[in-house]
């Protein structure tokens, strides 16, 4: 009888949550932000960087696409803008 008494206190005593009047502090806005620049570092250190050449030839490949597209619109507004001439009658007849 006392051992059931003992179990069912036990059990009534692990049911209840301890309460405790220690209020957990919220993060200031500056631990905030030092976590999170902390978290940055961290990200930063993971990425892998391209090499000196591959940048360069990425750059050239760049430089290569802008200058085609370049001609390609610059012939197509000129090829439009002579069309347009025609139809509309301003342009001169050659």
């Amino acid at each position: 009888m006392a051992d059931e008494k003992k179990a069912d206190v036990k059990r009534s005593d692990s049911k209840k949550s301890p309460k405790t009047n220690v209020k957990k502090k919220k993060p200031n806005v500056f631990q905030k932000i030092w976590k999170y620049l902390v978290a940055c570092k961290g990200e930063l250190k993971k990425i892998t960087w391209p090499t000196v050449s591959q940048t360069t030839k990425n750059f050239g490949i760049v430089i290569a696409v802008i200058i085609v597209m370049g001609l390609f619109i610059f012939g197509l507004d000129t090829g439009l803008y002579a069309l347009l001439g025609l139809v509309m009658g301003t342009g001169s007849a050659a």
